[in-house]
Formats: C-alpha cells, sequence, structure tokens
C-alpha cells in the first residue's frame, strides 16, 4: 500500500487508459490521495495523440489537475545516462528515460503499466 502522503509520477499509459474511461483507470486515480505529479514528457505524449475539439478540451483541464515537472538540465542528463544504462537491454526509450529520471530527481513514486521499460524504478507501481 501506498503511504496516503507519498507524491506519485502517473505514467501515460494510465492517463491514457483513465481518458478513454477504463475503469480500473478511473479507480485508480479517483482514489487516490496523494499529491500527483505529471513529467512534461506525459504531457507532451499525451498531445501527441489528441483530436482538436472536445478531446483537446476535455485534455486541457485534465492536465490541471497535477503538478507538471520541467525537463531540466539535470533530469536531461540523468535520463540521458538512464537510457544509455538500459535502453538496448530493456527497450527503455528516451522518453521513459526522462520519466525515471523525473521521478528519480523529484522524490515521486512512479506509476506505470510499463515495467519493461522501468527496470531502474525499484518501487514502481503497478496499479492494475
Amino acid at each position: 500500500m501506498v503511504a496516503l502522503t507519498t507524491p506519485i509520477l502517473i505514467d501515460a499509459d494510465i492517463l491514457i487508459d483513465y481518458l478513454r474511461n477504463k475503469p480500473e483507470a478511473v479507480d485508480y486515480i479517483d482514489n487516490l490521495l496523494n499529491p500527483l505529479y505529471l513529467s512534461a514528457i506525459n504531457v507532451a505524449e499525451l498531445y501527441s495523440g489528441v483530436r482538436d475539439g472536445s478531446d483537446r478540451a476535455r485534455l486541457d483541464r485534465f492536465v490541471l489537475a497535477f503538478t507538471i515537472l520541467p525537463v531540466d538540465p539535470t533530469v536531461a542528463v540523468t535520463g540521458g545516462i538512464i537510457r544509455r544504462d538500459y535502453g538496448k537491454t530493456h527497450g527503455t526509450g528516451l522518453a521513459d528515460a526522462l520519466i525515471a529520471a523525473t521521478a528519480q530527481l523529484y522524490s515521486l513514486r512512479l506509476a506505470s503499466l510499463n515495467q519493461k521499460h522501468f527496470p531502474m524504478v525499484k518501487d514502481l507501481i503497478v496499479p492494475y
């Protein structure tokens, strides 16, 4: 069980499921009392698949519910090193490496459905 005060960085796969009204994702996110964060990378991933119009307006409102953390030089360096170390062996792409770096550097728990790409995250939350 995750302590109620443990801040959590939510990965885009869970957010996409939430926006598609997948019951497991809706239940998970709606019942969290923890402070919730997104990486700027997560935001880019979400917007890369959104349609203009009502879907875009819904996403605009949705991301406002989270604190969005930037990719600063420290995150960039750490993410690059994570990508170097795990890219070939685990298929960790640059986006996931930057998300992992953000979680690490901001002392956040990471929630994702993608265990394969986050072997460096020892306390990864896989909620469903």
